[in-house]
Order: C-alpha cells, then sequence, then structure tokens
C-alpha cells in the first residue's frame, strides 16, 4: 500500500483495557474528572480577568498554566470518553487528526515545563529580591516569558512532529489511550532512528533544563529562607514552594515513566497508566495553586459569600 493511502488511512485505537461491567463506573469518573478540570480553570481565569486586584504581572503569569490546563484536557479527555464506551474494535481514528492530537498532546507536556518554570522564577523574584520585583516582572516581563514558554513548544513540538509526517506506514494500531509521536513513528517499518534521537535528546534536553532550574530555584530560596529571621517570609516561601514542587515532581515522574516505557511494549498498560497520571495535576493544579495564593482564595470566599 503506497504511502497517500496510508496518510489518508484509518487508525485502530488501543485505548484503556477497561471490562463492560466497570466501563461505566470509568467513564463517569473520567467525565467528572474532564467537567472539574474545565469549571475550575476556566473559573480561575474569569476571576482573574475580571478582578481588578488581580490584574498583576503574578496573576497574569499565572494565567498560563489554567490555560495549558484547559488544552491539554479539552485535546485527551473527549476521545478517551468515547473510546471508553466503544468496544475495542471500534475505536478509530483518521491520520490526520491522531497527528493532530499528537501534536497539542506533545505542546501540553512540554508547556507544562516551561510555565512551571517561569512560575518558578516569578517567586524567586518575589521572595529573594522583594524590593526589585515591580522592576523585573513589568508586564512586558511577564508577556515575553510567556511568548518564550509558548513559542518553545511550539516550535520544537513542530519540528519533532515534522519529522514523523515525512514516514510511510506499514501498521495501523495506535498502542496506546492517545495519540503521541512515538505511537505514530511506530507505525513505520521504515527506519526510525532520527526520530528516536530527535525525541529522545528533546525529551532529555526539557526535562532536565526545567529540573536544573527548578532546583537552582529552590536551592536559592531555601538559602534565603534559612538566612532570614522574618517568619512570615518563610511561611509564605514554605507554602508557595512546597505545592509547587509536589505537582512538579508528580508530573516529571509519571512523564519520565510514561517515555521510558515507550521503549518496552510489555509494559503497555504501565506506560498507559503513567500518560494519565501526567494529566492529574491539571485537575489539582486549580487547588494547589489557585487555592493557596492568598489573593485569590479571599476573591473565592468572596464569592461564596455574596451567593450565600
Amino acid at each position: 500500500m503506497d504511502n497517500l493511502t496510508f496518510r489518508n488511512s484509518i487508525l485502530l485505537m488501543e485505548g484503556l483495557k477497561v471490562t463492560s461491567q466497570s466501563s461505566q463506573p470509568v467513564f463517569i469518573l473520567l467525565l467528572l474528572t474532564y467537567v472539574f478540570t474545565m469549571v475550575s480553570n476556566i473559573g480561575l481565569i474569569f476571576l482573574i480577568s475580571t478582578e481588578k486586584n488581580l490584574h498583576d504581572p503574578m496573576h497574569f503569569l499565572f494565567c498560563n498554566l489554567p490555560l495549558n490546563d484547559i488544552l491539554g484536557a479539552t485535546v485527551i479527555m473527549p476521545r478517551m470518553l468515547q473510546d471508553i464506551l466503544r468496544d475495542t474494535s471500534e475505536r478509530y481514528i483518521s491520520y490526520a487528526v491522531c497527528v493532530v492530537q499528537a501534536y497539542f498532546v506533545h505542546v501540553f507536556t512540554a508547556a507544562c515545563h516551561y510555565v512551571l518554570m517561569i512560575m518558578a522564577f516569578d517567586r524567586y523574584v518575589a521572595i529573594c529580591n522583594p524590593l526589585r520585583y515591580t522592576s523585573i516582572m513589568t508586564n512586558k516581563m511577564v508577556i515575553k516569558l510567556s511568548a518564550f514558554a509558548w513559542g518553545l513548544a511550539i516550535i520544537l513540538v513542530a519540528i519533532m512532529i515534522g519529522l514523523t509526517l515525512r514516514l510511510s506506514h506499514c501498521r495501523y494500531k495506535i498502542e496506546n489511550p492517545f495519540c503521541d509521536n512515538a505511537s505514530l513513528f511506530k507505525l513505520s517499518c521504515e527506519n526510525v532512528v532520527i526520530n528516536n534521537v530527535y525525541g529522545l535528546v528533546y525529551t532529555i534536553v526539557v526535562l532536565s533544563l526545567s529540573a536544573m532550574c527548578i532546583f537552582i530555584t529552590y536551592v536559592k530560596i531555601a538559602t534565603v529562607c534559612i538566612t532570614s529571621k522574618n517568619k512570615s517570609l518563610n511561611n509564605k516561601a514554605i507554602q508557595t514552594c512546597s505545592t509547587h514542587l509536589a505537582v512538579y515532581l508528580m508530573m516529571y515522574v509519571s512523564g519520565a515513566t510514561f517515555i521510558l516505557l515507550h521503549r518496552f511494549p510489555e509494559f503497555s498498560d504501565s506506560r498507559k497508566l503513567a500518560g494519565i497520571m501526567f494529566h492529574v495535576p491539571t485537575g489539582l493544579n486549580p487547588l494547589v495553586y489557585g487555592l493557596q495564593t492568598k489573593e485569590i482564595r479571599q476573591k473565592i470566599l468572596k464569592h461564596w459569600c455574596r451567593k450565600k
């Protein structure tokens, strides 16, 4: 079958392995998770955009996180919900749709790291250089940092997917609950060394860069807290950084595990679980970051009291 035929072919999505008895409970659980993720993240963006007291660089920078969470949930969850209710032999997806999903899945995962990096930088400036915070974290700087996070993800992922699009295909099964780059180039019977090398190098660079930046940032923040006798500063730093670090570690471990297990087909079920676990912070971010931020928490409580 020629390359053109395969590029317009219909692929079979393996999806999650659930029994007929457990499909409805799993569907309801994932649906509730998706609804909560969308409502909470959209609510945070709406709150920040409508409350003038929250119109500052820190909160504008924070908006990148719920925007990215909405992207990740929308790209993955609706399709996964459909497949759960379908028989495994009827989970078809077109090649073009699969490519689009894979692209945005990787943009979401890459942007997660970059957004958390620029948020860590913001906390570093706020805690370690509070007197210079307003002069450093201007609206212009927020735009530059946000453009860096999204631009880098969009361009590097486009190169990665572009390398996969050049390949012909001799297989039709996506061995995953959603499309990603590795699942796409595994469809080919050609030499995929370039794809593997680029994917691994890109992944290692992203994971190493984000880990190194966040580690250095928190070491400096911890140093300031240890040398400072300001209890208020220390409590604020511990509260902010501990939650930030917990979400980052959960995302980092599950993401690295998902990528590693792609090289071991015998652990496909564990790989699928790791892929889903990567998106758990998406639902937790509004709680972890939104409610842990004093100004946002006060606004939410204020609106709640008005309704009562």
